[in-house]
């Protein structure tokens, strides 16, 4: 493979975004009369959790975004939060819902994420909106894999034909990465914790584009490594 390799650096874009969308909100505040809305849930004190949530709730003034925070104890209930849920799904002043991963271990990921009306699912992560991703078909993302994709397409680095090689396989970015890079038409391998022998796996050696889905507050996070040519 020719060509040089590097790291594509996020921030630079992230500052255009937020330049971009503080314009489009200010243009669409007064056609719906109101700041558009994020209601996030967070249950306990993860401190990842945290320090992801509170850049979140930065983000969202930075740009005119109203965020709805609430914060509940670890000991919190699956009806308590399921409550919750459904009375954001109604309020139709609240645009986005997100439900803020890990949770506790009492409580069932999986099922409240189906709660989540699938229009203000902002992770991605309804069950429907991660089929409409698996068929190719419009529909909510999965935000970090989705700036991933916006980042490729800053470094006009056109994933057709490109062997990706992805670390990690969460519901959270690995899958959903590998099938976004698989819709852009890349040849994709996925390693796990249990892939053996990475270092000298020759579909990681020789990738164009590889992604490692490191943790949030990771200095990596957000970052992609990629062959340009």
């Amino acid at each position: 493979m020719t060509g040089i390799a590097g790291i594509l650096d996020g921030k630079a874009l992230a500052a255009q975004l937020h330049i971009e969308l503080t314009q489009q909100i200010e243009t669409l505040q007064p056609q719906i009369g109101r700041p558009p809305s994020l209601a996030v849930l967070m249950v306990g004190d993860n401190p990842a959790s945290l320090s992801y949530v509170g850049g979140k709730e930065r983000a969202c003034e930075k740009v005119g975004i109203a965020s709805v925070g609430k914060h509940l104890p670890t000991e919190t209930t699956q009806l308590e939060l399921e409550k919750l849920i459904h009375e954001f799904n109604q309020d139709e002043t609240v645009d986005g819902i997100l439900l803020q991963l890990p949770l506790p271990n009492h409580l069932d990921a999986v099922g409240l994420l189906s709660q989540i009306n699938p229009d203000k699912d902002v992770d991605g992560l309804h069950p429907l909106n991660l089929g409409r991703l698996v068929r190719g078909e419009v529909g909510l993302r999965s935000c970090t894999p989705a700036g991933i994709m916006r980042l490729l397409a800053a470094y006009e680095i056109d994933p057709t034909g490109k062997n990706a090689a992805i670390i990690g396989r969460s519901t959270l970015v690995g899958k959903p990465l590998a099938l976004m890079m698989l819709n852009a038409n890349a040849t994709v391998t996925v390693a796990h914790s249990r892939t053996q022998d990475l270092g000298r796996s020759p579909q990681r050696r020789y990738s164009d584009c590889s992604r490692r889905t490191a943790q949030p507050g990771d200095s990596r996070y957000g970052n992609a490594r990629c062959d340009r040519n």
